[in-house]
């Protein structure tokens, strides 16, 4: 360890709602989140970072509804996305769980059972809002009507988006399902609460403790406690969510399981790992650390509901709960008109993770202050900082070394001041990361990197290297520059760990870890730089802007007359249809993945030696010894998609409803591997 003992740390990030999509002001608390865990391990913590898709609640059982789906398969079809997305943005959890899994189910109806023998729960009968027609009682947000106060029309049932009333669905004029349509009526149901009353004392005391919530929060929270209620626990069936034990037709309400998919995903990693035990960061009078992440708006519910929640349980409390501010874009509110509102896919499909990940942390500091992604200044800063400053280090130094001095650095430092100012500063930098002042770690990096540019400038090596009096001062020059260059990337590497990749590949390192800021390399061979970073172009992202207009466009205009239960996708050309290269293979090898509840991995031979490995979600159908031998029809030139199992490189064709029902294409006898399907 650089200056301390090692740690043991648990993170989380408020769950994804498995409901919609993952958009980049989602990301301003993954990609927070993912620095400062990256930063942790860097030191040599033991720190793991979970997450999990919060499933349940009424508006995904409708959704799945809508789209003709179970909402088992809904919500497994959204958490491949929310992965895919969290993966492309270098999101990189220990663990990605679910809240419909058989750990949230267990933790949550043990600690609805701890509360209810601790004293915690009581239930009562209370008046709801009932749809006649669908048969069930209506949640706030699923009323619409006139506000009582202002009386603006169509507003939901909890608050008024015009003068921004509070209020109960039953106090709402001409009260609408938002369901149905129709007039909702008042029905009796009897529900259960939490006492978070009989809290107050120790929401007090903790709360006022140092460092479990910023001041601002604190400050806010102080004032909510006077005004502490029984927090209403339980929804009527139907509803998509875990059963309340002993409560035949009652539910838990989401907010009670969603922060317990924290403990559920851990518990999920310490069952697939030797030696991580739950009880170790759980139990109460535990050493070990467990921070949460978190937007402002659900501040409530993570600072009040959930400690309190923990303690009637009788498990410790969070070390920290940390929330930032909004993501705005240009200065304004995310719009879907103007094409501000995108999606995390849309913005991978343009433009470089890294560069959002870096104008995140060169602006994100401790406090909750909104965030505004102003794009152009986006783009210059990127262009300026990592590509004028940074990768230009490198490449104004590397191709001398290469071609004057055999690849290999040389065997002494010329002005060691210089680097020791830069392995100086990693304590001062540690700090800032430490403490979430990310903008303030990063405005130290770049001024370094100025004075390694100002260095070089002053130097100019490319007039050094023609003299051969001077030669040998260019070798020291350009040496010191890539060894500058090294010392910023590792500072650097928990923001933009695809460019520290490259940059060990191009150094031949075994680790750029935090410590190995601290050593020099002399007489130390490298390999030949290759272009690690391009400019943003304005084009790429107007062209994002505009994808994200055509996003919604088609989101709005989706035909709803198709009774198909997957709705068909954009129309493609024959000319599209015509990329794909179907070949028929023999299933060569085909065995179980360990961790994957889906996949099957199979290596395919396409025959005249030609072998590819391609991981199946075919394994609800199919045992591996029932493949092995057969036929089937794979797209071959699917680009290799690197997969946490490993790399897959095509695609098995199979169809059907899902489940046990599922087919892979299995050609007729006369089929030979390599012959292309037309």
């Amino acid at each position: 360890m650089t200056t301390q003992n090692q740690r043991k740390i648990l993170v989380t990030s408020a769950l994804p709602y498995a409901n919609g999509d993952i958009h980049i002001g989602h990301l301003l608390e993954y990609v927070q989140t993912d620095i400062w865990v990256r930063f942790q391990k860097s030191r040599g913590h033991e720190c793991y970072y979970v997450c999990a898709d919060d499933t349940h609640g009424t508006p995904v059982m409708l959704r799945a509804q809508k789209e003709g789906k179970t909402p088992e398969d809904f919500i497994a079809e959204q958490q491949a996305n929310h992965e895919r997305d969290f993966a492309g943005a270098l999101i990189e959890f220990d663990n990605f769980h679910s809240t419909h899994s058989s750990e949230s189910k267990e933790l949550t109806q043990g600690i609805y059972l701890k509360l209810k023998e601790n004293g915690h729960i009581s239930s009562k009968t209370i008046n709801q809002l009932y749809d006649p027609e669908k048969n069930m009682f209506l949640p706030d947000r699923f009323v619409k009507g006139t506000c009582p106060k202002c009386d603006s029309e169509n507003q939901y049932g909890d608050n008024c988006d015009n003068c921004g009333a509070t209020y109960n669905p039953t106090d709402l004029k001409n009260p609408k399902s938002a369901v149905s349509g129709a007039t909702p009526v008042l029905k009796e149901s009897e529900h259960f609460f939490f006492d978070l009353k009989g809290f107050e004392s120790f929401l007090r005391e903790w709360l006022s403790s140092d460092g479990h919530v910023q001041s601002e929060v604190q400050n806010k929270m102080n004032e909510w406690l006077d005004d502490l209620r029984q927090w209403d626990i339980s929804r009527d069936a139907p509803y998509f969510g875990w059963e309340i034990p002993g409560e035949e037709g009652k539910y838990f309400y989401v907010w009670l399981d969603a922060p317990i998919g924290y403990m559920a995903s851990f518990k999920n990693l310490c069952d697939k790992t030797d030696g991580l035990n739950f009880d170790d960061y759980w139990q109460q009078g535990s050493d070990a650390e467990i921070y949460h992440f978190i937007g402002k708006d659900i501040i409530y519910f993570h600072t009040l509901f959930w400690p309190s929640v923990l303690k009637g349980a009788g498990y410790r409390t969070p070390t920290a709960v940390w929330a930032h501010g909004f993501v705005t874009v240009n200065g304004q509110k995310m719009s879907k008109s103007k094409g501000t509102f995108i999606k995390a896919k849309t913005y991978l499909e343009h433009l470089n993770p890294e560069y959002l990940r870096y104008y995140y942390a060169a602006k994100l500091s401790s406090k909750i202050d909104d965030f505004d992604l102003n794009l152009e200044d986006f783009a210059q800063r990127v262009n300026s900082d990592l590509v004028g400053k940074l990768v230009n280090i490198a490449s104004r130094c590397s191709g001398f070394i290469t071609k004057q001095f055999d690849s290999k650095l040389s065997s002494e430092t010329i002005e060691p001041a210089l680097l020791k100012e830069f392995t100086d500063s990693s304590e001062q930098i540690a700090k800032h990361y430490e403490a979430r002042d990310f903008g303030k770690a990063i405005k130290l990096i770049m001024a370094l990197a100025d004075k390694a540019n100002a260095y070089i400038a002053e130097k100019e090596p490319w007039k050094l290297v023609k003299n051969e009096a001077t030669k040998a001062e260019a070798h020291l020059v350009c040496s010191l520059g890539i060894n500058l260059f090294k010392v910023l990337v590792t500072y650097l590497n928990p923001v933009l760990p695809a460019l520290a990749d490259k940059v060990q590949d191009f150094l031949q390192l075994d680790n750029m870890n935090w410590d190995s800021a601290q050593e020099v390399l002399t007489d130390y061979e490298i390999n030949k730089f290759k272009p690690m970073m391009q400019r943003i172009e304005m084009k790429s992202v107007e062209k994002m802007v505009e994808n994200s207009k055509e996003d919604l466009e088609a989101e709005v205009e989706q035909p709803s007359k198709s009774k198909l239960s997957d709705p068909i996708k954009d129309e493609i050309q024959f000319g599209d249809f015509d990329k794909i290269d179907l070949r028929i293979a023999k299933i060569a090898k085909a065995e179980h993945v360990e961790g994957a509840d889906k996949l099957l991995k199979l290596l395919l031979d396409l025959g005249e030696g030609v072998t590819k490995q391609v991981f199946a979600g075919i394994k609800s159908a199919y045992s591996p010894e029932d493949l092995e031998g057969k036929l089937t029809v794979m797209v071959a030139n699917l680009a290799p998609r690197k997969m946490k199992f490993g790399m897959s490189e095509g695609m098995v064709l199979a169809a059907g409803p899902g489940g046990k029902e599922l087919w892979i294409l299995n050609p007729e006898d006369g089929a030979q591997p390599g012959m292309r399907v037309k």
